[in-house]
């Protein structure tokens, strides 16, 4: 049964598998391992590892979970857009999050998976990412939609990365090289517009909600 035809080899996809948790990790490269057409030639644990691996091994598919150390796996993709244009980005993630699938496909990845499905159906998707298609999960597709764009801008956004940790209006004005007037203001801002107390609130919100 297992004979091939010399005349049509077999073509394995490459595929770099990123992800942060060892067991996970281990877990999808020896069960897609498995599928006759798929080979993991690189894993990595950091989101700053995945470019380099990327270069390094010439995967076709990226597979990158978001909330990695280091750097997200959103950042990575979209600097794979621009280094590595011929590797397709498969995001999976175990948080469902709306504004993560916005953030996904504008950083020009090709499909957005949630964790708990069967291993069966992340071979499918990665192998309809590398025939051109986008495959998003259904019912995140839906909860993007209705959830509509983060109504955050590009400074609230850094202004609340930046108030993580306990960190003072000085201590966020310095960093980012604003003043504490003008950090304020955007503070105040994004509070308004998460619906949230305080700004601890606004980043737990917004990270709810995939906007940071």
């Amino acid at each position: 049964m297992n004979e091939m035809s010399h005349d049509h080899p077999a073509r394995c996809v490459r595929v770099l598998l990123a992800e942060d948790q060892g067991m996970m990790r281990g877990a999808l490269a020896l069960l897609l391992g498995l599928e006759e057409d798929i080979e993991v030639v690189a894993q990595v644990a950091t989101g700053d590892a995945i470019v380099p691996a990327v270069l390094e091994a010439n995967p076709d598919v990226a597979l990158l979970d978001i909330e990695l150390p280091g750097r997200s796996g959103l950042d990575a993709a979209a600097d794979l857009r621009k280094q590595a244009p011929g590797c397709r980005v498969l995001i999976l993630t175990t948080f469902g999050r709306p504004g993560y699938l916005r953030r996904a496909m504008e950083a020009g990845a090709a499909g957005f998976l949630v964790k708990d499905g069967p291993v069966e159906e992340l071979a499918a998707a990665i192998r309809r990412v590398l025939a051109g298609e986008t495959v998003i999960d259904p019912a995140l597709a839906a909860a993007a939609l209705s959830a509509g764009p983060s109504p955050l801008t590009a400074r609230e956004c850094d202004v609340l990365n930046a108030s993580v940790d306990g960190a003072t209006v000085s201590d966020i004005a310095g960093k980012l090289h604003l003043s504490e007037s003008t950090v304020r203001n955007y503070l105040s801002s994004a509070i308004g517009k998460t619906g949230t107390r305080n700004r601890m609130e606004a980043v737990r919100s917004a990270r709810q909600q995939g906007w940071l």
